[in-house]
């Protein structure tokens, strides 16, 4: 089975990524909102903004445990490296965590303290880990909620990508922040919008 998907993952990905609704400003404060009104209000949106503002897949968030995140001074750290089996495609990758991203994180640990570095980062009401499958669902309901039509668990890893390409971000480098191993997998996830058309225009 794993061979399997390791063969189709990147059809398939990109497939989901293109169908899968990329966010405003406007929209992310929204679905933030959302959260925020939400019965785990600082953990949901300490996932929310892992995949806004780090592109993490949410099978990845998912796999996430507390020792990948959190040092042993309590620090949260600025590379989070994930092992082939946290992965899509058995290969492992570092993510960089913007300044942002890790003083939310250090808000969600102060109120979700965990000693055991081996243990879930984020975690359900009966404190085991989620699956992608249930991290998904959660994820989706918060866009629900939110009343945002189009987005579902992909919308933060293909707004990430697509306004940091928006920012003149080089594909190359987009392809290693995404943990892709092929570029033209990168390109398809990049939304194309009018005001990138028009600033690439004025620089003629």
């Amino acid at each position: 089975m794993h061979n399997t998907n390791n063969t189709t993952t990147p059809v398939n990905e990109s497939t989901q990524m293109a169908q899968a609704q990329t966010l405003t400003a406007q929209q992310l404060t929204r679905v933030l909102g959302a959260a925020a009104e939400s019965r785990y209000p600082v953990r949901n949106r300490a996932i929310l903004l892992m995949q806004h503002l780090s592109g993490m897949r949410v099978g990845e968030v998912a796999a996430l445990l507390y020792g990948d995140v959190v040092a042993a001074d309590g620090i949260i750290k600025a590379e989070v490296r994930l092992t082939a089996a946290q992965t899509k495609g058995n290969n492992s990758r570092t993510v960089l965590l913007p300044e942002r991203l890790r003083a939310e994180l250090a808000h969600y640990v102060a109120q979700h303290p965990n000693k055991r570095a081996n243990s879930p980062l984020f975690y359900t009401e009966r404190r085991v880990g989620f699956s992608a499958d249930t991290l998904t669902h959660i994820i989706n309901g918060l866009y629900k909620r939110a009343g945002l039509d189009g987005c579902s668990s992909h919308s933060g890893r293909r707004s990430f990508i697509t306004k940091l390409a928006e920012q003149g971000v080089s594909a190359r480098v987009l392809q290693q922040l995404a943990g892709h191993a092929n570029l033209s997998t990168t390109q398809r996830y990049i939304d194309i919008k009018p005001s990138m058309l028009r600033s690439a225009v004025e620089l003629v």
